[in-house]
């Protein structure tokens, strides 16, 4: 007995935290024999099992080798406990997330999952916890043990896989506490600068006479690491997997390879909800009869130990969110739900056009659209594919009335009924987090042949310039591809500089100091050709005046919160109508920055413009007097193709690069794949690694990396083998 004691005081106390039982750390020991993991010389791994589940399991070992702390991250965000890891300013954050997804109901769905879905959400669980318990010194933040149903909180691998129809954290901290903080519009001037771009070239117009598929993901750095899985039930898939998940969310397969972009399409409602109360309870009305207000009460957890109770709200159509003029309004959405999660995997295992349409079928991805290509020579877009069919007497973008079953939704469109595009005549689909009435250029879908919720997608800068840059080629190779994914014109100033041109002509006769302080850098913009380059001073010049000239553009010539912002039409407003004074003091205030934070106006864009990975930490910390590279690439906001979007920081003079361009890929298919990628910094996570930022420097560059697809060439180029836990 005295034996047993010691052992157990032996024991790390994290290890005792997890409980792991005998049996089950057996079980993951002989699963773990059962895979394979080969990190290549990029890091990169390559995951090898007898079964899908097997190829999960190690995908998740390997996933918390790179970065546990992100891995865990995402899930304390998706079961609304973020406060309990960075405190009480996240209570709504937490809130927000536990209205839209509910534990336990993704609970219960685990528990009537097919069996072959619940194998591969124990192999997600078991090879998360075998890692902790291989590694008893990592301390999770919050989580010490993993649960099977957790990827039924997020069954869809997108940035902004979350839709409350623009309800926002503040709208619902005022409802539910009274409050009275200012609620504003999210403005681009303000958001985060994400999206995607999507490419696809049918055989007609490659030098190979196979499709390629151009993967360029537009997302906050180091979201996603590039891994690879395999099985013998069929499973070889390569590409970015959201960490984790257990699926590749963007990628291809021998047989096809798919990428998603961001979509507008109206997938989630706000309703007009009447309230009484009546004998101590709440009610809605619907259909002329008074219906109980559902009240759950939710716990909140911050900090240690501190606690707040919310007596949350619900009608038929979800939770009440807020109150705007006087209404209470809910939303209805669908943030989760077991088909997404089926079809999520089941596209990566489609070895046809024909299977992946029958996934495309299942009618459940709610945030993406999709570009697609494939081995037998096919190219497809799909404009959103979870879209709930709707009265269109009625305008969807606003709230509705939510006391009659007139606003119900009825079912879901069918595939053939969304906005869609096969094989078009002119050999190439773009899409990039834009309208799809432009994706094949002329033989694009007529915008008239559809409802409007289904693609109030606006047109952007970057959807201008694709649109104009791939027409321009007809053999593409996947060289020739990656080029014309990072074509730098920014196409938004071809409508800001000419009016700054036109205004400061204007008033060229004036002899005064404004016209002495501009003439210099008016000429540099005079001559410039609109692309950005790292040794550009025009770049740094237009992108600072254009950021110091956004919130105006936004909010004079755009006006309507509930519907998608159209950066192009306000931008073109702006440039036709503003005064010259709008243009030229902007532009002016930019110039006396430049000069006191940088010592002149002259400044060269990569000069200010940097990459720097110097820290393990989820949100990263910046330092001028650390090293960074130089980066040509700017925000795809002002329209160029790749994306780089950098911020200043407090204490630091240069501008750091936050999100953009993070996993690339180019995927040309045939007989054998061929394949080159990108990704922002490095595999892994810990600063330790060589792997770290070992393609740092490419990535500041846009010099690309082969992909090692098949077995003989991963063992070619193999810097590690070994089972998870070894």
């Amino acid at each position: 007995m005295l034996m047993k004691i010691l052992l157990f005081l032996l024991v790390p106390i994290q290890l005792l935290s997890q409980a792991f039982t005998p049996a089950e750390i057996q079980r993951w020991q002989l699963q773990s024999k059962k895979v394979t993991i080969v990190r290549d010389t990029w890091g990169i791994p390559h995951v090898y099992g007898k079964t899908d589940a097997d190829a999960v399991f190690g995908l998740m070992y390997a996933q918390c080798e790179d970065d546990f702390k992100r891995v865990e991250m995402n899930y304390i965000e998706k079961l609304g406990r973020m406060a309990e890891v960075k405190g009480a300013p996240l209570l709504y954050d937490d809130l927000l997330i536990r209205l839209v997804i509910d534990s336990a109901e993704a609970r219960a769905d685990f528990a009537k999952c097919p069996l072959w879905l619940q194998d591969l959400m124990y192999a997600f669980a078991d090879g998360i916890n075998y890692y902790l318990y291989k590694h008893p010194s990592v301390q999770p933040a919050l989580l010490h043990r993993f649960q099977p149903w957790y990827p039924l909180l997020w069954t869809d691998g997108s940035i902004g896989a979350i839709n409350t129809a623009g309800v926002n954290e503040t709208e619902l901290k005022n409802f539910y506490t009274g409050g009275n903080a200012a609620v504003t519009a999210i403005t681009p001037a303000e958001a985060p600068v994400t999206g995607s771009n999507g490419f696809a070239f049918s055989p007609q117009i490659t030098a190979s006479h196979n499709a390629i598929l151009y993967i360029n993901p537009h997302v906050t750095f180091y979201f996603r690491p590039e891994v690879h899985m395999v099985s013998e039930q069929g499973l070889n898939v390569y590409g970015a997997v959201t960490w984790g998940q257990f699926f590749i969310y963007q990628g291809f397969n021998e047989h096809c390879g798919w990428m998603h972009t961001s979509s507008a399409v109206d997938i989630a409602d706000l309703y007009k909800e009447k309230l009484t109360r009546k004998n101590g309870r709440l009610y809605y009305e619907y259909n002329h009869a008074q219906q109980p207000v559902k009240e759950k009460k939710i716990t909140l957890r911050y900090g240690q130990a501190d606690t707040i109770s919310i007596n949350a709200l619900f009608t038929k159509h979800g939770p009440i969110m807020t109150k705007r003029n006087g209404e209470y309004l809910s939303v209805k959405a669908n943030n989760r739900s077991v088909k997404g999660l089926v079809q999520s995997w089941q596209r990566t295992k489609a070895n046809s056009f024909a299977a992946y349409k029958k996934t495309m079928d299942l009618l459940a991805n709610t945030s993406n659209n999709t570009v697609y290509a494939d081995a037998e020579g096919n190219i497809a877009y799909w404009h959103g594919n979870f879209i709930p069919v709707r009265d269109t007497r009625y305008n969807w973008s606003r709230p509705v009335d939510g006391t009659t079953p007139a606003m119900e939704w009825k079912g879901l469109h069918p595939v053939g009924e969304s906005v869609h595009v096969y094989n078009p005549a002119n050999g190439w689909l773009q899409n990039c987090n834009s309208t799809p009435f432009t994706v094949a250029g002329a033989n694009s879908p007529k915008k008239d042949n559809y409802p409007a919720y289904m693609a109030p997608d606006a047109e952007n800068y970057r959807g201008i310039n694709a649109v104009r840059v791939l027409a321009a080629e007809k053999s593409y190779t996947l060289d020739k591809v990656i080029a014309a994914g990072y074509n730098r014109t920014l196409s938004a100033f071809e409508d800001l500089v000419p009016a700054l041109l036109k205004a400061f002509d204007s008033r060229r006769t004036e002899n005064d100091s404004l016209s002495s302080l501009l003439q210099g850098p008016v000429a540099v913009l005079r001559a410039w050709d609109f692309r950005c380059a790292d040794t550009s001073v025009a770049t740094t010049l237009a992108i600072e005046w254009a950021q110091r000239l956004l919130p105006t553009v936004s909010k004079t010539y755009f006006s309507d919160p509930y519907t998608v912002f159209d950066l192009v039409a306000a931008v073109r407003k702006f440039a036709a109508n503003a005064p010259a004074a709008d243009l030229l003091q902007p532009f002016a205030a930019t110039i006396r920055d430049l000069q006191q934070k940088q010592g002149s106006w002259q400044v060269a864009w990569g000069s200010i413009n940097r990459f720097q990975r110097i820290s393990a930490d989820i949100d990263q910390v910046y330092d001028d007097s650390k090293p960074s590279l130089p980066v040509a690439f700017a925000s795809s906001l002002w329209g160029m193709l790749p994306s780089y979007n950098a911020n200043y920081y407090p204490g630091t003079s240069k501008r750091y690069g936050v999100n953009g361009n993070s996993f690339i890929c180019a995927v040309e298919f045939g007989k054998r794949i061929k394949a080159k990628s990108l990704l922002a910094g490095g595999e892994s996570g810990d600063p330790a690694s060589p792997h770290f930022n070992d393609q740092l420097a490419m990535y500041a560059k846009g010099q690309f990396k082969e992909v090692f697809f098949y077995k003989e060439d991963v063992l070619k180029h193999a810097e590690k083998t070994y089972h998870p836990g070894d």
